[in-house]
């Protein structure tokens, strides 16, 4: 075990570094961020010269990225635009965007699994057709509709829940838009783990703990439900970085100026070290998510083992 983590350690390294130099090309090749800095007004010549000297706009692409990752690795991704530090950006994005990232895996772990066992164990009868409509109404509904119904709704009509969420973004002010965040993917977690745990019931393994005469919660949970796991911790790997990428709707809905928002303000006005820096630590958080994901393997399959 402890190879293989080295290993895949190692392994990050080139993906780390392929990753991270594609996303600076392709951010800095959009355009000059110095004219998109002065929108339709024409920069002065001297000042335009001295921004692009002070952010090393001057240099050669690839020089600027050799820089850009001697800076990261003592904790400096640099300066805004706006002449804000992007690290001092991020101490105050990323908590928000973390805290609403956890509340929206745990309620789409829980209530997907849970719904996903139900239908699985009476596959072809009425709940499993009720799983499955409502699940496939709620991955048709844009994340934006339902974030804003469940907004009116609750937080304007019914004043349930507060309609926005504060700076501090407790944990206690997340629960709606977590909910909202979590909605599709719990969509897809109730439908996989349906279909795995349908199959995994024909298994070899499951009907020999049957035939022995184990209790039937110990066979859902010991023998079936571990291995019908699988598949849903591979989704929810890569599930960990999306929901943290991807919470840009939800958080322009609920006013929480997370790492989403950061991020479509950087793309907006063309911040380029914004954008740069929060993809970074964005990448960092898919590669351990995955790293992690590999580890469980093993623990929820004993047949998996590590060289």
């Amino acid at each position: 075990m402890g190879r293989y983590v080295i290993r895949r350690l190692l392994q990050m390294v080139p993906v780390f570094a392929g990753t991270t130099l594609l996303i600076f090309v392709m951010v800095y090749a959009l355009g000059d961020p110095v004219a998109g800095l002065f929108g339709d007004r024409a920069p002065d010549p001297a000042t335009a010269a001295r921004l692009r000297a002070e952010f090393d706009l001057d240099k050669p692409l690839w020089q600027q990225y050799l820089l850009y990752l001697g800076k990261i690795f003592t904790g400096d991704f640099g300066t805004a635009f706006n002449g804000r530090p992007v690290a001092e950006l991020m101490a105050t994005a990323f908590p928000a965007t973390v805290r609403l990232m956890l509340v929206a895996l745990v309620i789409e772990t829980v209530v997907g699994v849970v719904l996903g066992v139900v239908a699985g164990l009476r596959r072809g009868r009425g709940i499993d057709t009720s799983v499955l409509l409502l699940t496939l109404l709620v991955i048709s509904v844009p994340t934006f509709v339902t974030g804003a119904t469940l907004q009116f709704l609750l937080g304007v009509k019914w004043p349930l829940v507060s309609p926005a969420v504060s700076g501090e973004a407790r944990f206690g002010e997340l629960l709606l838009p977590g909910i909202v965040l979590a909605l599709v993917s719990l969509a897809y977690i109730a439908r996989l783990t349906r279909t795995s745990v349908a199959e995994n019931t024909r298994a070899d393994h499951v009907r020999t703990a049957v035939a022995k005469g184990l209790p039937r919660r110990r066979v859902i949970t010991h023998h079936l439900l571990r291995n019908s796991l699988i598949p849903v911790v591979t989704f929810l790997g890569a599930d960990i970085g999306s929901l943290m990428a991807g919470a840009l709707v939800t958080e322009r809905i609920f006013n929480i100026q997370g790492v989403g928002y950061h991020l479509y303000q950087g793309v907006l006005r063309q911040n380029s070290p914004t954008v740069v820096g929060f993809v970074t630590i964005l990448v960092l958080v898919f590669l351990a998510a995955n790293l992690l994901v590999d580890l469980l393997y093993a623990v929820l399959d004993p047949r998996i083992r590590y060289a």
